[in-house]
Order: structure tokens, then sequence, then C-alpha cells
């Protein structure tokens, strides 16, 4: 077999924060993602010279760090350097509600006294105002500290003896010693953009760039191409083309990537790999030599000549696993098409297993698609691009990654039937001999635009963007404003054509801070009006979002009367609470589908009753798996067991010890019900729950229900309809 060649493709990207007509950034994620996640992934690929991979760096990003390198600051970094002895009560309370916003799991329990903090806190029960008169001075400097230095990646900590000294202190620090982290901090973060610019000139990186303020190009060019996968698709009002914003957005960025890095960006990672045909001509112009997007791009593009079958195979693998080629106007650039499957496993999945037999599975799941290609075209070296989002996903890996991306890097540099290639290396080698006649207008998120277009939310700001453009080119046109003050209108008209102010209107995904996301899409669209000395008009003060934010999943409405059999009755689970899979993370959004449709669960008097669907029948769909596990977080220590494999087992297992005596059900048939006696769970009524499924492999979960999150509930008494009814 001929090695397979891996194109590990990460995307590090963040919105344009900073309000530069204010001049002030009221979110931290570029500083603070800096130091853990941009660092971090650039050293982790430093510890293993041999091997290569591609990193797309997006201007605006990289634009935000040079502002911190600079001296520039965030609202959170200067409450951060605040004396805690002086603060006042807004400061304060913003403190509390802002220096909490860290991964409860692995960046606040595994620290005593962080973890001590947030108990003190008692999110989502107090108010800043009230959780406030709880907190003393050192607390709250204490607090200050731990934000910031969670944020920062452990290989620093490796390298760093003081840092790794001042975080061992755990407590109690004074302000001298607080600014030192914050001076380390800044310091850390100047590290970024040499530490890539050297990896990239060693032949280790390619450097990728996507356009400047990472906007939807084929919406700017043709907001109507949305409808070739949605055919449905409202349209906004209005409807006008973007072309030469297009344009924009694309010189700029090569521009800046050659004057930062010294050379122009050989490839291109289009905003949430969003492409048309329409695009490629403009992208061509600009000498970009490849683009990459989603593998169902590739399968709509050849009606569907390359897809998967109903057990997620690749029907046609020597296709789907090599480079393209499209063509417009003449000229052409190649193209590749990521593995969703196996990028999901990185950014949803391998998070809850060891890291060792993470970074196994996963290059043995590579070496598969080189064996299946193989057996197709012999003569065809296997081309596996692996891309994903570098830095949301490590978060939830309890080291942070460290343990699986070190272990992925060194085997598959020992790994004769793997090489680690750099798309642009793979392609000089291997050009692409196929090519796409036309291709598909859609993204790397289900092929298609929904996130940005298909909600009233959209499609108002889309709105907001053409009033406010429109006024911006009557201004140009007039020759009555400097050209100074034009090019900085623009500016602030091409942040807010980024793609990240949609993603969070409507009810898909969800930031935690939503109101502060539209506030700030707006308020780019008033700098327009601002910077040319006229009044924005009154819409642009009014909020876009107003949808009602979608919950996980609903609460149970009654107590259940539920026979354990398998078999579904409409009745049985008509009161329970219903969770339907799909994707939890708000900066992220995972394609591959879920082997367990649907959780059904509820309480009858004595038992706590769940139900798993799957796409046909749970018998048949769940039978390579071995084990169904209901993990709780709440009550802690407890899981439920239930063996897939022959006959039905099932047991209650506490703190690593089987409950003797159980009385737990299961039952397989067209569902999997299970029920649990309360007693087993140690809750009464009222307490709360916390669960979520994870189905076994081998020992090892690789498939969760919810993929982030856990179901949430509190414990029915007899009660509960009784308080239904009058609420």
């Amino acid at each position: 077999m001929k090695p397979v060649s891996l194109a590990l493709f990460w995307h590090q990207h963040q919105p344009y924060y900073p309000d530069d007509v204010a001049d002030e950034t009221l979110m931290p994620w570029v500083r603070l993602h800096a130091t853990k996640d941009y660092l971090g992934m650039a050293m982790h690929i430093q510890e293993v010279p041999e091997f290569h991979c591609t990193i797309n760096l997006v201007p605006s990003l990289l634009e935000q760090i040079q502002r911190y390198e600079n001296g520039h600051v965030d609202r959170h970094l200067k409450v951060s350097r605040m004396n805690a002895d002086s603060l006042d009560q807004e400061h304060a309370c913003y403190l509390l509600d802002n220096f909490f916003m860290a991964n409860e799991q692995s960046m606040i329990r595994i620290y005593p006294r962080y973890h001590e903090l947030f108990q003190k806190r008692g999110l989502g029960r107090d108010s800043a105002e009230i959780a406030l008169m709880r907190f003393t001075k050192q607390e709250l400097r204490d607090l200050q500290v731990w934000n910031n230095l969670t944020w920062i990646h452990e290989l620093v900590f490796e390298r760093d003896a003081d840092l790794t000294a001042f975080r061992t202190k755990g407590r109690d620090w004074t302000e001298d010693e607080k600014n030192w982290l914050l001076d380390r901090q800044r310091e850390l973060v100047a590290e970024v953009i040499p530490l890539h610019r050297e990896l990239s000139e060693g032949g280790q990186v390619e450097i990728t760039t996507t356009p400047f303020y990472h906007p939807i190009l084929p919406l700017l060019w043709d907001k109507k191409s949305a409808r070739e996968a949605m055919p449905g698709c409202k349209m906004p009002q209005y409807t006008d083309s973007y072309k030469e914003d297009v344009k924009r957005h694309l010189e700029k960025a090569v521009a800046y990537h050659t004057k930062l890095f010294g050379e122009p960006p050989r490839g291109l990672w289009p905003s949430e790999g969003s492409v048309s045909q329409d695009i490629l001509a403009s992208i061509i112009d600009v000498g970009i030599e490849w683009i990459a997007t989603d593998e169902e791009i590739l399968g709509h593009s050849t009606d569907n000549f390359v897809h998967r079958d109903a057990h997620g195979n690749v029907n046609r693998p020597e296709l789907l696993y090599q480079p393209w080629k499209v063509s417009s106007e003449g000229e052409s650039l190649s193209i590749i098409f990521r593995d969703h499957g196996l990028s999901d496993l990185i950014g949803f999945h391998y998070q809850r297993n060891d890291p060792n037999w993470a970074a196994d599975d996963l290059l043995a799941k590579v070496k598969g698609i080189a064996h299946a290609v193989e057996k197709h075209n012999p003569e065809q070296p296997a081309f596996v691009p692996i891309v994903l989002d570098g830095e949301n996903c490590w978060e939830y890996f309890p080291d942070g990654g460290v343990g699986f991306l070190r272990s992925l890097y060194r085997k598959s540099v020992v790994d004769p039937q793997v090489n680690s290639v750099r798309v642009s290396e793979f392609l000089a080698k291997h050009p692409p001999q196929k090519k796409i006649n036309r291709l598909f207008a859609g993204s790397w998120i289900n092929h298609d635009f929904y996130i940005w277009i298909g909600h009233q939310e959209d499609r108002d700001a889309w709105d907001l963007v053409h009033i406010t453009r429109s006024f911006l080119k009557k201004a140009e046109k007039s020759g009555r404003f400097a050209p100074e003050a034009i090019q900085e209108a623009w500016k602030e008209l091409m942040i807010a054509e980024g793609s990240d102010w949609y993603w969070w209107y409507g009810d898909d995904h969800h930031s935690g801070q939503d109101d502060l996301f539209d506030e700030l899409f707006r308020r780019h669209l008033r700098n327009v009006y601002t910077l040319l000395g006229e009044m924005p008009p009154s819409v642009m003060f009014e909020p876009v979002t107003h949808a009602e934010r979608k919950h996980l999943h609903t609460q149970p409405k009654a107590l259940l009367n539920v026979k354990v059999d398998g078999r579904i009755s409409f009745f049985e689970w008509l009161n329970a609470g219903h969770y339907e899979a799909g994707s939890e993370r708000g900066t992220m959004t995972m394609v591959s589908d879920s082997a367990i449709t649907d959780l059904y669960f509820g309480f009858d008097q004595d038992q706590f009753l769940l139900r798993c669907d799957t796409i046909l029948a749970a018998k048949s769909d769940l039978k390579d798996y071995e084990e169904m596990r209901v993990r709780f977080v709440e009550p802690y220590g407890i899981e439920v067991q239930v063996k897939l494999n022959g006959l039905i087992e099932s047991s209650v297992v506490r703190e690593n010890e089987v409950v003797a005596n159980s009385n737990v059900a299961a039952a397989i048939g067209k569902v999997l019900e299970v029920s649990i006696p309360k007693k087993d769970l140690g809750v009464e009524v009222g307490h709360r729950m916390h669960f979520a499924v994870e189905l076994m492999q081998n020992g090892e979960a690789v498939n969760r229900i919810p993929s982030e999150g856990t179901i949430d509930l509190e414990v029915c008494g007899p009660d509960f309809e009784r308080y239904m009814w009058q609420a």
C-alpha cells in the first residue's frame, strides 16, 4: 500500500471585535485564545519537526493580535488591571459576570481556588450585585488572576518555571504579582505571529488566508445563490450583488498576508468553507492556487456521484480522497474536500477518550481510507484532508488536547504508512487530474448557507448592511469626503459583512453574549455614518435579535407510566422531556450524524425513565456498539451500564463499584428503554440531575448524546402534575 497523505488543516479565526471609532474592544477572545490555542497549537507542531500541516490564519485575527502587541487593551484586560482594593461596584460586578467564562470541567474545577470562587459566585442563582457581598477584595484579585491564568496553554507552563511557580501558589496574589502575569501574557501574545512565521519558513507549516473579515463570499456575490441548496429560502428585501466587496476582501487579505509573512498565500480557506462557481474568477485573480471546502460540496457538484451510504461509508473513496480542479473564465485552481467525519471525531468525540487510543484510532481510520482507495485505484496515493476549527474544541479535552496532539503528531511521523503533508506540498507532486464542471454553492455545514441567511434575523441584518452600503456608495460618489474617511468607512462596512454576526442570529447558535454581538454588528454600521459626519438611521439602534432562544431540550410535563419493553407506545412517552440530537456548541457545528437521534426522559413515582431512538430500529442500529452508558454529572460518580451485545444486561455503577441488588431494567427493540430506581441513583424530589448518554466500542466512548453539555432536569414527585397544572 502506498503511504497515505494526511493533510491536517487547522482554521484559526476570530471576528473583528474592536470598535476603532470609540477606541474600545468589548470582548477578550483574541487575547485569551492567543495565549492558549494559537501559541499552544504552534508549539505542538514545533515539538515534532518532521510533522507537516497547514494552518489558516484569518487576517482580521492577525490584525487584532498585532494591536495587542502594540499595547491595545480590551475591557476585560482593563478590569483585570484595576486594583482589586479599589474596584467600584460596576467593575466588580463585571468581574463576577465575565471572569468565569471558561469551560467549567477542564478550566475551572481542576484548580481548587478557581473552583472555590466559582461556587461562591452562584452563577444562575444570584445576580452579581448579590454575589458581590460574599467576596473579599483578595478573592476578587484572585479571580482577576485565575481567569487570565487558565487561558494559558499547558506547554507554556512546561517551559516557564516562573509561570509554573506562579500557578502553583494558587491564591492570595498581590497586585504586583497580578500585573507581572498580565505583562507576561502580553509577551506570550507577541510570540504568536513570529512562531508561525518560523514554522512556515522552516517548511513545517503552510499558512493560508481567508477573505479579510471572514465574509460568506457567495452571499456577497449573489444572495440568491443560497437557493441552490435551499430552493425555498426566503430572501432579504434587498438582493443587490456586492461583487466589488468580494474583490476587496480578497485583495486586502492577500496583500496583508504577503506583508506579514514575506510571500503571498498559495491556499485560501473560504470563510466557513463557502464556495460557488461565481466567486472562482475573483479568487484566481488574486493569485490563489488552491481552496478547500467540505466533502458534501463535491457530492452535490457531481450530482451525488460521490456520497456516503447509510452506514457512513464513501461509495467512491478514490474520488473523494484526491484533489480536483475547478475553472472559471479559462483559468483554473485546485480544490480539496475535507473528510467531515474525521474532522468531527477530533472536534466533538475524542475529548472523552484516552488520548493515545484516540490518536491510534484516527491514524487507523486514515490508513483504512488508503486501503479503500487502493482497491479502486492502486496507482493513486490517498490524500485525506482533515479540516476543522483549531481553537474552540481543546477546552473540552480534560488536558486541553495536549495528550492527543502529542500522540497524534509523534505517531504519525514514525508510521511508515502515513505522510503528514502541507497541502501545497502534496499538490506540487500530485496535481489534480479530475475536473468539476460547475461548483455547487454551499458551505462546510450541511452544504448550504442556512446559518447566515436562513433566519429572519439574518435577512434583517443583511438589509441593514444594504442600507448602510447604499449610503456609503452615495457619499463616496459625492466627492465631499476625504479619501481617508471613505477608506475607514469601507473598513467598518467590511467588518459588518463578516460571517460571525450572522452566526449568532436565529435560534441555532447561542454564545451567552448574543446581545453584545448584535450591538457590535450594528455599531460597525453606525460607525460608517459617524465617520462621515452623519446621523445613523434609528433602525441601526434597534436590536436585530428578537427570536426566543431554542433550549437544548424540553422538560417532562407529567409523571410517566412506561412499560420497559423496547416498543414505541405514543401515550407512554407523551409527557416526557425530549432532546433531538444536534450540535450544542456555540462556536462550532458538528455535521456527522449521531447513532441515537432522540432522547425521551422523565419519572414515574419511583424511577427515572429513559428512551433512546435511532434512525430505523435500535436493535439493528446499535448492534455494532457493545454498551450504552448513562453518565451522570449530578448525582456525581454514577453511571448506568447497558450491555448491547447478545442478552441485554444492565447495572448501576457508583464510584466504579456495581450497586448490588439494583432493579435497573432495560429492553431493546424498536427503541432502547431503561428504568432506573431513584434510590439507586441516590436522588430525591427536588434534586437536580445532569446526564448524557454514551455509546461504547472497545471500551471507549465513540458517540455522546448530547455532544456537548448535559440533559438537565429536576427529580419529580407525587405533586409534580398538580404543580405543572398550576404553572
